[in-house]
């Protein structure tokens, strides 16, 4: 059976030299990029958690980890891309036994 890796890991050597843990790197940059968060609102969630990350540093993170995460993740967003398609119906009538009922 094939292995993926997980996508919010990164190879520890492209953390080297940084004072927090590749854990605390990864999520913010996640949280900026998923949920379109501003840096200083990454900062205040690692704030609620006890961690003090200034909002620069969140740039920093995030101009330098985004592409990697994006190498990581492109085999998971193809994967459901068919899904990822929204469709929306507005009102309809549908046949349940011989009779139209509203839905």
């Amino acid at each position: 059976m094939r292995r993926h890796r997980c996508w919010l890991s990164a190879p520890r050597s492209s953390f080297a030299g940084f004072r927090f843990p590749p854990d605390v790197i990864v999520v913010a940059v996640r949280w900026y990029l998923r949920y379109g968060l501003s840096y200083r609102d990454v900062e205040e969630l690692l704030a609620e958690r006890g961690i003090t990350v200034d909002h620069t540093t969140v740039y920093r993170w995030v101009q330098r980890y985004a592409p990697e995460l994006d190498k990581q993740t492109r085999w998971y967003r193809r994967v459901g891309e068919w899904t990822a398609q929204s469709w929306r119906v507005d009102e309809t009538y549908i046949r349940i036994g011989g009779k139209w009922c509203y839905l």
